[in-house]
């Protein structure tokens, strides 16, 4: 406030010089009437000193008027005077009427006005256009520097850069604003220690869960291989009863043969999960979810047929009908980020759906990003039955952390289909989604 009082007193101060010089200028310039008693003394002198033999330049330079030697009334020289409202005055020479002589003193005296008005004008104009630089200079230090300075802090700030104080003067018309400003600065460089101590705890407590979890897991690796052992163990001594005693029907024989192909199948699917979870909590021991980003995903030239592998490994999930064989080929995959990307599309449809998942091989091509050439690449689109995602949630599904409207009595952290696209983009293939009666996901996997 303190900056707009001083400049309204100094736009105040410059108008009052204005005015006082108007005033003067008016003042100077009054009007002035002719005194005929002058003029009539001019008159007589001039008549003598013409009667005296003087010659006419001289007497019209001393006396400052026109000699007209005419009695014509319609001289063009007694017009011209006549129009500027020159005092005409009869000349009588020697009692003889010779002619005029004028005063043009109204002339005289507008042309000394005009250029004083002149004068003044090219002096008001350099006082204004002073006044207004320096106007300018107070706007630019009261208004524009203190913005492109609070510009640069927010600059740093948004940089990180929170231990640079901005500076606050006392006669800046921003002061307040400033001052909250910096202690907004204050505020965020302590919400940012906070931040960094509970990251530490966080990941600190990640490492610990994640080592607590490693020991069931390992545990369950070990039961896994028990169990697998005495499976084949009992099914070699059914074997050697049948052979030996035939004390077992073939029936009886084919029986416990399909029971412990069904427990082997059962126990390789709990040991391969185990495996799956060992490999993402030794990840997770690196890696919190702020910091997921950072998994490493190395792409390499593997056979395409391990791609329905995958997918028979999660029947536990519900019916997969995998329409056709896979094209047999050589893509760019990262198996363990390849299962897991399955293993989400999967898991969703089974919460958020329930039904039937039909999966379907094909090849495609696209053109490269460069636009020059295209590329090959194996599709794999995977579809359920169920109602699909809202279209208000469908563009937003992908990105971190979102879940959608119809996920609130599910549990997740919304990172499922995060992962699914960064996962496909970081081995050179994409993904695409949308509703087609169902919720529909295409996979793209390039060719070598």
């Amino acid at each position: 406030m303190k900056q707009l009082f001083r400049i309204a007193i100094i736009f105040t101060v410059i108008m009052l010089f204005f005015l006082g010089l108007f005033v003067i200028f008016n003042n100077e310039n009054g009007y002035k009437e002719r005194d005929i008693i002058e003029y009539n003394e001019k008159l007589h002198l001039v008549e003598e000193e013409l009667a005296g033999d003087k010659s006419e330049q001289s007497v019209e330079k001393r006396y400052n008027c026109k000699i007209i030697y005419s009695k014509d009334i319609e001289n063009e020289e007694l017009s011209a005077l006549y129009k500027t409202d020159a005092l005409v005055l009869d000349l009588v020479v020697n009692d003889e009427y010779v002619g005029k002589v004028a005063w043009d003193d109204n002339k005289q005296a507008y042309d000394a006005i005009k250029r004083g008005f002149f004068g003044s004008s090219v002096f008001l104009w350099v006082i204004v256009l002073i006044s207004g630089y320096l106007l300018l200079f107070l706007m630019y230090y009261s208004f524009i520097k203190p913005v492109r300075e609070l510009k640069k802090f927010s600059v740093e700030i948004a940089k990180g850069n929170l231990d640079d104080p901005l500076p606050i003067k006392k006669d800046n018309l921003f002061g307040s604003f400033v001052e909250a400003f910096d202690v907004m600065r204050e505020e965020l460089k302590n919400s940012k220690k906070r931040e960094i101590q509970y990251e530490i705890a966080r990941k600190e407590m990640v490492t610990d869960l994640s080592h607590d979890i490693k020991t069931p897991v390992s545990v369950i690796k070990a039961a896994c291989e028990v169990l697998e052992a005495k499976t084949l163990m009992k099914m070699s001594e059914s074997e050697r009863r049948s052979v030996s005693e035939n004390d077992i029907s073939e029936q009886k024989y084919e029986e416990e043969k399909k029971d412990t192909d069904y427990t082997l199948q059962k126990i390789t699917t709990i040991s391969q999960k185990a495996d799956l979870i060992s490999s993402l909590v030794t990840n997770l021991m690196h890696s919190t979810l702020d910091d997921i980003d950072k998994l490493e995903v190395k792409p390499v030239e593997t056979d395409s047929q391990v791609l329905t592998g995958f997918f028979e490994n999660l029947k536990n999930y519900g019916n997969i009908i995998i329409e056709n064989e896979v094209p047999r080929c050589l893509v760019y995959m990262d198996s363990i980020r390849m299962e897991q990307v399955i293993d989400n599309i999967i898991g969703n449809s089974h919460k958020y759906a329930g039904t039937d998942v039909r999966v379907n091989f094909s090849e495609t091509a696209y053109l490269s990003s460069d636009g020059v050439k295209e590329e090959d690449y194996i599709r794999i689109t995977i579809k359920d039955s169920g109602p699909g995602v809202k279209e208000d949630d469908l563009p937003l599904i992908t990105q971190k952390y979102y879940r959608g409207k119809n996920s609130s009595e599910q549990s997740g952290y919304g990172l499922g289909l995060y992962l699914v696209k960064r996962y496909m983009e970081l081995q050179y293939g994409g993904m695409e989604y949308y509703n087609d009666k169902g919720f529909t996901v295409e996979l793209l996997l390039k060719k070598i």
